[in-house]
């Protein structure tokens, strides 16, 4: 492993132990070289999944587009990064366990606004508005009529 901070390719492992529910390995290293420490992450290599879009398209599944949505929806709420990261675990591992090689982005729409309303009912509404494109207030006043019944 390539240190990322000289670029030295000796690296020692310091320490390792399960992380994401024993899904991976997490690794910290230190380098032979500059003696910075860093850490690493092994997971399974699987074949990957496919999400389908709503044009029928489809395109290699990428955590990076749940996390940047999870993200603009939670811009300046009192949501931390941690319960940001436990969330889109969680949504990952629900996709996974599903143990389909497509899925529609549709349900993993579906998934995500699910956290999200346990979690910050405004990043909720504010990610199904842009995933359920409302199209008027009034679009909008049903969703929230909807959050306020329950």
């Amino acid at each position: 492993m390539k240190c990322p901070y000289c670029y030295e390719d000796e690296t020692k492992v310091i320490d390792s132990r399960p992380a994401d529910d024993n899904s991976s390995i997490r690794r910290r290293r230190q380098c032979e070289k500059c003696g910075k420490r860093f850490t690493t992450y092994e997971k399974l290599e699987t074949m990957p999944l496919m999400v389908i879009k709503k044009d029928n398209s489809r395109e290699v599944y990428d955590r990076s587009k749940i996390e940047a949505g999870i993200l603009h929806s939670c811009h300046k709420r009192p949501v931390s990064p941690q319960q940001i990261d436990a969330m889109i675990d969680e949504i990952e591992n629900w996709i996974f366990n599903l143990e389909e090689k497509e899925v529609e982005t549709s349900v993993i729409g579906e998934k995500v606004m699910e956290k999200l309303k346990d979690v910050d009912e405004v990043a909720y509404v504010r990610f199904a508005s842009v995933y359920r494109e409302f199209k008027d207030v009034n679009t909008f006043m049903e969703e929230l009529g909807k959050l306020l019944k329950k």
